[in-house]
């Protein structure tokens, strides 16, 4: 991703209607005007928030920060009557009241979000991403080679990973041992992706013994395909799979078998060179956190068992 003093100019180049008239303009501002990118927009004065000031200035020019995100992950972020709502959007809310700006989510599958991030699309990804060392640090989880640049994370909230089975047709599943043979669904590039193919690894030495795995963009997919029969298992993060055991057929769909695992905070994931936002965030956060309005919103959403008490950069193992 682009320091934080490029982006927003960045994204403009990107909205140009073609390379010639991206020409012609470069080379007006070389020739007329000097390099615009040191030259952020008009920004509010008049902004009374507490930690407006904190943020970098084209964040407080633009007035908004743009969050990428899977928005069909229930109950973390999902629209409904075409509003985006969730345990991300609450949050984001009120930090971005502390902020004085918006926070503007943009829809896009999980596993794009981090180099959406790194294009300059998106200024954070805010998605119930998990933050684990192989995100930090740009790495494979599976062969640990290198393969990005890393983010950093403003962690706020704890959450495990869940298995659940058509209800009342558990076949015997209790934990991820007994997927062994058997179909599980997940989302492409989440910890419940890893874990499978983790465990698939482990399952005796034949072919029919491996964890046959069908991956999804979303977890609504995954749900769908377990529902009609395609698989005999899925997996999602525990805040998901009890909303999905919750709501769907009116409760009569799933249910959730085993105890939840891998629990590790979720982030919000920022580039390693915007320290100066990254910071602001963690503050907005701890300042939800003091107001009580951070409880209220995990309790609305039935998740406070997962709260943290302050907003941690980096915990995740």
């Amino acid at each position: 991703m682009t320091a934080s003093t490029t982006r927003r100019s960045s994204g403009a180049h990107r909205r140009l209607a073609s390379v010639g008239a991206t020409a012609v303009i470069g080379a007006l501002l070389l020739t007329g005007c000097g390099d615009q990118r040191d030259k952020p927009g008009q920004v509010d004065s008049t902004n009374k928030a507490p930690l407006f000031g904190m943020l970098p200035k084209d964040i407080q020019s633009a007035g908004a920060i743009e969050v990428g995100s899977d928005i069909n992950y229930p109950p973390v972020e999902f629209r409904k009557d075409g509003k985006v709502m969730g345990i991300d959007p609450d949050l984001a809310e009120a930090m971005g009241k502390q902020l004085g700006v918006e926070m503007k989510f943009s829809n896009a599958t999980f596993d794009t979000l981090l180099t959406g991030m790194k294009a300059g699309r998106y200024d954070i990804a805010m998605s119930a991403m998990t933050d684990n060392k192989s995100r930090q640090e740009g790495t494979d989880p599976e062969t640990g080679k290198k393969v990005g640049e890393g983010v950093d994370f403003v962690d706020y909230i704890t959450a495990g990973v869940s298995i659940y089975t058509r209800k009342g047709d558990d076949q015997g599943i209790k934990d991820w041992e007994d997927l062994c043979g058997k179909t599980i669904v997940v989302q492409r590039g989440t910890v419940s992706h890893d874990l499978a193919k983790s465990q698939s690894k482990k399952c005796e030495d034949d072919d029919e013994k491996k964890i046959k795995i069908e991956s999804f963009a979303n977890d609504t997919e995954a749900q769908t395909r377990l529902r009609g029969g395609g698989a005999d298992a899925g997996s999602s993060d525990f805040p998901v799979a009890a909303y999905a055991v919750k709501t769907s057929g009116g409760g009569d769909d799933f249910e959730i078998v085993g105890e939840q695992v891998e629990a590790a905070p979720y982030g919000i994931a920022v580039s390693k060179d915007d320290a100066q936002l990254r910071d602001a965030l963690k503050a907005a956060l701890d300042a939800i956190i003091r107001t009580g309005e951070y409880e209220k919103i995990l309790s609305k959403w039935g998740v406070a068992d997962g709260a943290v008490t302050e907003a941690n950069i980096n915990s995740g193992k």
